[in-house]
């Protein structure tokens, strides 16, 4: 693999954040600020062609530039669903069947020869985005979490981005909350993000009996009948927030955190979520040292990934340990 080129040029990131429903691509300015944004929904016919969706992203990437001036840009930082390969940057996201070991770092390098390209998990981008500029600045030690359509999570460490050996720490959608609990997509059992992502969430409250037969329900729909008071949609955010409890004091006691910030479309929920959580906290944070963790929102919302993504290239000192 080539050698990063190291330390950003002048102007702005171009940002890439790239999920199962959308596109996006910004212009992220040093201090966070996003000066020109836009987004498409990623195609998701099921005869897509590889190549078919790289060229909507290019597409995507002229406009931007285009729109804004073409400016010089620092360098690349993208957020992509996993799994991929790490540092190399070969993408095959669960919710993108069209890219399977897609080179895609290789290809933003041939597109922007010379810069820096940095590519990482979505969920570790939302939370460098946070400790960047976000509920945990200033610290030294968090954890950020993306509870939604499934759950992942990045680490922080010592003001540091924390990779393990194949770029997957901080992933705490894998911590096992509940031996007996249900099968994870996985493979394994009773992991938090079977418990706790939207679908998962969704269905068990559809077994129980909220609006039956009707599959195209959502998570989001689960969290607003239970804001209104109903007794098996609250009981479901109850679940979801007491498996994210347990997990989150595991993590604590493993890591010595100080904030872990939440974000994701379930977050939205707020204390139908967060009240429950913070009871199985504190009932299985027993160490002193465990006990002064604080759980808080995230805090920059939809644009987090695009920041995120930006940072690994203007802050790679403390949030990229490749090349």
């Amino acid at each position: 693999m080539t050698p990063d080129p190291g330390g950003p040029g002048p102007g702005p990131v171009l940002a890439i954040d790239i999920g199962g429903t959308k596109l996006a691509v910004g212009l992220v300015e040093p201090g966070g600020r996003i000066a020109a944004y836009d987004r498409v929904e990623t195609p998701n016919e099921p005869d897509l062609d590889a190549e078919v969706l790289w060229r909507t992203l290019e597409a995507l990437l002229d406009k931007v530039l285009a729109d804004s001036g073409a400016p010089s840009i620092a360098g690349v930082g993208v957020g992509c669903g996993g799994p991929m390969t790490w540092p190399a940057g070969e993408v095959s996201p669960l919710n993108i069947p069209a890219w399977r070991d897609f080179p895609l770092r290789d290809r933003l390098r041939a597109r922007h020869p010379g810069l820096p390209v940095r590519v990482h998990n979505d969920a570790v981008c939302v939370a460098v985005a946070e400790h960047w500029r976000g509920a945990g600045r200033g610290r030294g030690n968090m954890l950020g979490m993306v509870v939604s359509t499934g759950v992942g999570g990045g680490l922080i460490l010592g003001g540091r981005l924390i990779d393990g050996a194949r770029g997957n720490a901080g992933h705490i959608g894998h911590v096992i909350v509940d031996p007996d609990g249900p099968p994870c997509g996985c493979g394994g059992r009773g992991c938090l993000e079977a418990i706790a992502r939207g679908p998962a969430l969704a269905a068990w409250a559809r077994e129980q009996g909220w609006r039956p037969g009707r599959s195209e329900t959502t998570a989001k729909d689960l969290a607003d009948d239970a804001a209104r008071g109903h007794p098996i949609a609250t009981t479901a955010l109850r679940r979801a927030g007491r498996a994210l409890g347990i997990a989150l004091a595991s993590a604590t006691h493993l890591c010595d955190l100080e904030v872990i910030a939440i974000g994701g479309g379930l977050s939205q929920a707020g204390p139908l979520l967060f009240d429950p959580l913070e009871e199985a906290l504190r009932v299985h944070a027993r160490m002193d040292y465990a006990r002064e963790v604080r759980v808080v929102p995230a805090a920059l919302g939809q644009p987090a990934g695009l920041i995120g993504a930006a940072a690994l290239v203007f802050a790679g000192d403390r949030y990229w340990n490749a090349d």
